[in-house]
């Protein structure tokens, strides 16, 4: 009798602890303005399983996977790997969802820029 009913207060426990996580997969749209005063928008469309996320984005320069995506409650981050002029660079994308709206920080060679990305499925 012990047994089950630790075996079902560790099930809500569960329950409970991943009710607590945000819902991160969909389709999420973002835009900066770089420092020549262009405009860059992507979707990132990303899926979460447990604590892995993967997916893509895609961009004007193209879909690229996300990588060492990971979901922890409210925080999520996610790399993604650019090619400009022959040259592979890394960006590294961590932030905060909070219902349809995801803040992240995209850092680069470590520079930092902000973002906000909203839900647009």
């Amino acid at each position: 009798m012990k047994l089950r009913i630790l075996t079902h207060v560790s099930l809500a426990a569960a329950l409970a602890i991943s009710a607590f996580a945000a819902d991160v997969s969909g389709k999420w749209k973002t835009s900066f303005t770089t420092r020549n005063g262009d405009k860059r928008e992507s979707i990132i469309e990303l899926k979460a399983d447990g604590n892995k996320l993967t997916g893509k984005m895609e961009s004007q320069r193209g879909s690229v996977d996300i990588t060492d995506g990971k979901v922890d409650g409210d925080n999520v981050s996610f790399s993604v790997v650019r090619n400009f002029n022959g040259n592979e660079m890394k960006i590294n994308y961590k932030g905060t969802v909070s219902g349809n709206e995801m803040k992240l920080t995209m850092e680069v060679n470590g520079n930092e820029r902000e973002t906000t990305a909203t839900r647009v499925q």
